[in-house]
C-alpha cells in the first residue's frame, strides 16, 4: 500500500508539473505532430563551453537520461556549425553512436576541442584508438554506409528544428526546452523536471 502510494503520489507530481509548464516560459511548441517514438534529443558541439558545463559540471544529459520513463529514448547530436573540426566530430559522434562508444570517447573529445587541440581526422582518431577503439573498428567504419547514415540523420535533424544554438534539448519531436525561462535557483532540477513534463504533454 505504502509503495501504491509513494508511486500514486509521484505521478500526481509530474501531472502537477506538467500543468504548470507555460508556452513560451519552459518550452516552445516546434510541431504540431510528435515523433512516432518517445525520445528527448539534446543538440551539442563539442566546441561549445556551454555543452561542456552541461556534461561534465551539471551532468544535465545523464539526470535526463536517468530521469526517462522506461521506453523513452535519449539522444545526442552533434551540430556541425561550432569550430574547425565540427564536421568531421560529427562523422566521428556518428562511428561512437555506431559503435557504441560514446561513453568512451565523450570526454576527451570534449576535453581536445575546448583546448583547440583538433586540427585534424587524425587527431580525432588518435582519440578514438587510445580510448579503446580498434584501428580497424575506425579505418573501416569512419566512411561506412551505416556511418554516413547517422551523420545525415544529425544534420537532418539539425536542419529540421532549425537548431541555432546548443545545448538544446527538443521532446517527442514536439516542444523545446526553453532555458530562459527555467529557474536559475533550481536550474539543473528544473531543466530535468521540465523535460519530464513535457513528456507528459
Amino acid at each position: 500500500m505504502k509503495k501504491f502510494l509513494l508511486t500514486l503520489g509521484a505521478l500526481i507530481s509530474v501531472n502537477v508539473f506538467a500543468a504548470d509548464l507555460q508556452e513560451g516560459k519552459q518550452y516552445i511548441q516546434v510541431s504540431q505532430q510528435p515523433a512516432m517514438q518517445k525520445e528527448v534529443v539534446e543538440f551539442f558541439s563539442f566546441y561549445c563551453p556551454h555543452c561542456y558545463s552541461f556534461e561534465m559540471e551539471y551532468k544535465i544529459p545523464q539526470q535526463v537520461k536517468d530521469s526517462l520513463p522506461e521506453g523513452v529514448v535519449f539522444k545526442q547530436y552533434h551540430v556541425n556549425f561550432l569550430g574547425r573540426q565540427s564536421e568531421n566530430l560529427t562523422r566521428a559522434w556518428a562511428l561512437a553512436m555506431a559503435l557504441g562508444t560514446e561513453n568512451k570517447v565523450k570526454t576527451p573529445l570534449f576535453e581536445a576541442a575546448q583546448k583547440d587541440r583538433l586540427k585534424s581526422m587524425d587527431d580525432i582518431r588518435t582519440i578514438f584508438l587510445d580510448n579503446g577503439v580498434t584501428a580497424e573498428q575506425f579505418d573501416g567504419g569512419i566512411n561506412s554506409f551505416a556511418v554516413n547514415g547517422l551523420v545525415n540523420k544529425q544534420v537532418n535533424a539539425a536542419t529540421q528544428f532549425g537548431v541555432r544554438g546548443v545545448p538544446d534539448f527538443y521532446v517527442n519531436g514536439k516542444f523545446r526546452v526553453n532555458p530562459e525561462g527555467l529557474n536559475y535557483d533550481d536550474f539543473v532540477k528544473d531543466y530535468v523536471e521540465t523535460v519530464k513534463g513535457l513528456l507528459q504533454k
